[in-house]
């Protein structure tokens, strides 16, 4: 198979990565969690307009027509596939841009496609997804998707209680969700929710490229010894196991991605390996950025912890990658050894 991005492709990834560089810069973020500032957010409030408060380069992105990208020309989007919008979701994960960026983008088109403003970025949507406790970014979604047991409710932003819990990262806050009013959704969830782990996944991709970055460009520049750090044998190596891991787990995000497009029989099984894979990456690629920084990548005053944040926080977003392996070794045990295409 030809995994090759088209230039139309590339080239969006490209003006998303130029836009969220001017948008939302680690300042941005520093705006949002200032040091000493508590993993715990104050009351949620209405959200803002597009691009303000804890938001970002929405307001760009939305001028692009990002959160269009996968809806229907009949609500006013491109109608593209997922695949041709992994480069862009990618940049969003290497830019940590605050905000339900992936539930807005790419869940909300398969669950509420027909909610007015929706491809503006107006109107963003959060999801609490079966088996996790919180919602991220709630208290700025205008409509959270709620997996219950009675089934997949639609819960307006005035007629929910947020409670705000602890969590790992400061500029994707966390919230117990809880509602007297909702309106039953109609739809399947589960295509929603397989297309929104990919998007983590791409999303986690590029947190461990940045992460990466960071790493090998730090590790030319500390010396120790009389010589750059990154001219030592064990730093070599733990920066070659992030690459060998984030080159490994690229691919399987961007076959999960043409697996959902193209209907496959194996689209479930892809997506558990693409999860699993990028949020393994990512959590390596954060360890060892730790590592080759020191102890100075323990400080608030490094924007390092950030992306660190971020790749403990995705990572177990939308399944664990203990709960994804599980369910790609039973499909494999079971007998799924299918290949496709």
């Amino acid at each position: 198979m030809n995994f090759a991005f088209t230039d139309e492709q590339l080239a969006l990834g490209a003006t998303v990565r130029d836009v969220l560089r001017d948008a939302c810069p680690p300042s941005a973020l520093r705006a949002l969690s200032p040091p000493g500032a508590s993993d715990l957010p104050g009351p949620a409030g209405p959200p803002g307009p597009p691009g303000g408060g804890r938001r970002p380069g929405w307001g760009p992105l939305a001028g692009l027509g990002f959160f269009g990208l996968l809806l229907p020309p009949e609500h006013d989007g491109l109608g593209l596939g997922l695949a041709d919008v992994l480069p862009a979701l990618e940049e969003t994960g290497r830019a940590c841009l605050p905000g339900p960026v992936a539930e807005t983008a790419v869940a909300a088109p398969f669950l509420v496609a027909g909610a007015p403003k929706l491809a503006s970025g107006e109107v963003s949507v959060s999801v609490l997804a079966p088996g996790q406790a919180y919602a991220a970014d709630a208290d700025l979604a205008d409509l959270i998707v709620v997996a219950g047991p009675d089934g997949t409710r639609l819960v307006a932003r005035e007629a929910a209680r947020l409670t705000p819990r602890p969590g790992a990262d400061p500029c994707r806050p966390l919230f117990a969700v809880a509602y007297e009013e909702s309106e039953p959704l109609d739809v399947p969830l589960a295509p929603a929710l397989d297309r929104l782990t990919v998007a983590t996944a791409a999303q986690l991709v590029g947190v461990a490229k940045e992460l990466l970055a960071v790493s090998v460009a730090y590790a030319r520049v500390r010396t120790q010894f009389g010589a750059p750090i990154g001219s030592f044998q064990a730093v070599k190596h733990r920066l070659a196991d992030v690459a060998v891991a984030v080159e490994f787990a690229a691919p399987l995000v961007w076959r999960a991605a043409l697996a959902l497009d193209g209907g496959a029989p194996t689209a479930r099984r892809d997506v558990s390996a693409a999860k699993a894979a990028a949020g393994e990456a990512a959590v390596l690629a954060a360890g060892c950025a730790l590592q080759v920084h020191g102890a100075i990548g323990y400080t608030e005053e490094l924007d390092l912890r950030f992306w660190l944040a971020r790749a403990w926080s995705l990572a177990v977003a939308y399944g664990t990658s203990a709960a994804h392996r599980a369910r790609l070794r039973a499909a494999l045990l079971g007998g799924d050894v299918r290949r496709w295409p």
